[in-house]
């Protein structure tokens, strides 16, 4: 039977209709240029980048505001960004390409690998291995102003860890250090030959195609789309910061990229390590990094936030629940900059996020934003939870600095004039500091950083950062108080506040300024002396050092300081005075030490008796 024709155009109709009507994939991206800028406008963050990665391949990559902030240049996907703490995962990936190789154990003491590291004692030396390494479970808390004060070279840092202090037994707690990463990476110097930044760029960047990214801020410096870093003081003021040069430690955070090559970066980890097919890292080795290996607090759920929980971490990553996604994330922070990277690999997703702001929010929040949207989760305004969080903690902050009672003592004055407390102080585990006056002002130098000394009360002051001008009201909690020995001398500095988790001071030892003798004028101390009975003896080791022999102990150094005098070499607070007659021969010596002065008479050598025929 023939339908009318009527009809027929009807279905026709209808037809076209539903095809018109078939539902789309929503635009999961929809809007968010209205997002960020509000981010960019309520951080008062200058710009970022984001990339998405989904199964493999790239889905979102944009640039947010400026590189540069002065001439108004955009960031681009390709902008270089300093990563800071992203580089963690890339030192630990190659000491997990190690362990394939059969070259490491990742439960062997690490110095089967590197005999030069020790801890501060045998126990640790004896039991650290590169596991407890890379989970952050060796007991060390960070020590990071040793490094980022007094950079030096990577075997130097090395040698510092024996002078830190544990704050905890080992595998008791988790405490992030980022010597443990950069000790990683000297491990894999000594054992392939090859420095790190070889062995990241030869089996890492240069099979994944990651041609832009770079190890040093000097390198990076000189690219046509490299990003400044900026600072806000008194939460408006733009600042810009300089590049902080951090190779020295460069295994725990020095790689600069941008977030096209670290788009590669996170593919291979949804990926089982694979990129293109091949395979960059072990499969064994992505399924342990991002498995649990040490517990870095409770991560117990938030009433406002009940479905993101957990805190755990793998191998230089952060593992978290959220909603109910498996994510693992590693954040980044240096001077100018903060970044994340974060990957779901249950559900083949990666974010990055890039920015140019100092110790910024910024990645957290775009990073929650985006995971909202691209796994289909319940919406969460996660910038304005922030917002609230930021204001509470400051309105809380300024509730209890009304509360705070000074403990600053007036009307008292140093001890000494200020020109007596200049000089040199070190600390084998922090490095040298200078301490110098210029006009009424002390001023304390490292090899980065000085510092105005502000008098606090008696023989203790705070340190003021010069850099772009003295801020009076940026204060620290860190106090240097100048020590002095017995002999009323200043002999060392005892800084509190420079390791938060080691609740005693490190104390600095003053070294004496070290002056030039011949190895004639050296002649006139050699010697022997009486001292109460018991003889002590001087003598010239080499061709111009003065030793130090007293009959029980071993041989000492002693170093010419000048007038007569030698301080002895590594014993703090101990120095010898000779007494010299009119006519320039030494006649005596004066120890002095803790326990008080000695004097010790020249011996005068007996007369050769002439020879009779």
């Amino acid at each position: 039977m023939k339908l009318p024709l009527l009809i027929c155009a009807l279905f026709i109709t209808i037809s076209a209709s539903a095809q018109k009507r078939k539902p789309t994939k929503p635009d999961r991206f929809a809007g968010l240029d209205t997002t960020f800028a509000r981010v960019l406008t309520d951080w008062k963050a200058v710009g970022f980048a984001v990339a998405v990665v989904e199964k493999g391949k790239v889905i979102y990559s944009k640039g947010f505001g400026y590189r540069d902030l002065e001439k108004k240049l955009p960031v681009t996907p390709n902008t270089l960004f300093a990563i800071g703490s992203c580089t963690k995962a890339f030192t630990s990936s190659l000491i997990g390409l190690l362990h394939k190789d059969g070259k490491v154990d990742y439960d062997e003491p690490v110095t089967k690998y590197l005999p030069s590291l020790k801890f501060f004692s045998d126990d640790l030396t004896n039991h650290i291995t590169l596991r407890d390494m890379m989970c952050h479970r060796t007991g060390l808390p960070r020590h990071d102003l040793s490094w980022y004060l007094n950079p030096t070279s990577r075997d130097s840092l090395v040698g510092r860890l024996q002078y830190m202090e544990p704050s905890a037994p080992l595998r008791q707690r988790w405490q992030y250090n980022n010597f443990m990463f950069m000790a990683q990476g000297v491990v894999a110097e000594k054992l392939s030959g090859k420095s790190w930044e070889s062995n990241v760029r030869e089996r890492i960047f240069e099979p994944l195609g990651m041609s832009s990214s770079l190890f040093s801020v000097n390198d990076m410096a000189k690219s046509t789309d490299a990003s400044f870093g900026y600072e806000v003081k008194k939460d408006s003021l733009i600042q810009k910061m300089a590049y902080y040069n951090i190779d020295a430690v460069g295994p725990a955070g020095s790689i600069n990229s941008n977030v096209v090559d670290m788009a590669k970066w996170v593919s291979i980890w949804t990926n089982g390590g694979k990129f293109g097919g091949k395979e960059i890292l072990p499969a064994a080795y992505v399924k342990e990094a991002m498995t649990s290996q040490m517990v870095i607090s409770g991560g117990l759920p938030e009433k406002e936030i009940p479905d993101v929980y957990m805190a755990n971490y793998g191998f230089g990553w952060m593992l978290a629940s959220y909603k109910g996604h498996y994510r693992v994330e590693h954040g980044g922070n240096i001077d100018g900059f903060s970044a994340s990277t974060c990957f779901f690999p249950s559900d083949s997703v990666g974010i990055i996020v890039l920015t140019n702001q100092n110790g910024s929010p910024v990645p957290s929040i775009v990073r929650n934003i985006i995971t909202d949207r691209v796994l289909g989760l319940p919406a969460f305004d996660w910038n304005k939870d922030r917002l609230k969080l930021v204001n509470k903690a400051k309105a809380s902050a300024k509730e209890t600095e009304k509360k705070v009672v000074s403990t600053r003592k007036k009307g008292t004055k140093p001890s000494h004039r200020l020109a007596d407390y200049a000089g040199t102080y070190g600390h084998e585990g922090y490095g040298n500091y200078a301490v110098t006056t210029t006009g009424d002002s002390l001023f304390l130098q490292t090899a980065t950083q000085k510092y105005w000394l502000d008098h606090f009360h008696y023989d203790i002051f705070q340190p003021f950062d010069t850099k772009g001008g003295i801020d009076t009201t940026d204060k620290s909690p860190v106090r240097f108080q100048f020590t002095t020995g017995l002999m009323g001398d200043i002999d060392g500095i005892a800084v509190s506040g420079f390791e938060s988790a080691i609740p005693k001071p490190l104390v600095f030892s003053r070294s004496a300024a070290v002056k030039g003798i011949s190895a004639a004028d050296l002649k006139k101390y050699v010697g022997e002396y009486d001292l109460a009975g018991v003889t002590a003896s001087t003598s010239i080791k080499g061709e111009k050092t003065l030793m130090l022999l007293v009959p029980g102990q071993p041989e000492y150094e002693l170093v010419f300081v000048g007038n007569h005098k030698f301080t002895i070499k590594k014993l703090v607070g101990f120095s010898i005075q000779f007494e010299l007659n009119d006519k320039g021969e030494t006649t005596a010596l004066t120890a002095m030490q803790p326990n008080g002065t000695f004097k010790a008479t020249k011996k005068v050598a007996a007369p050769v008796a002439e020879k009779k025929e």
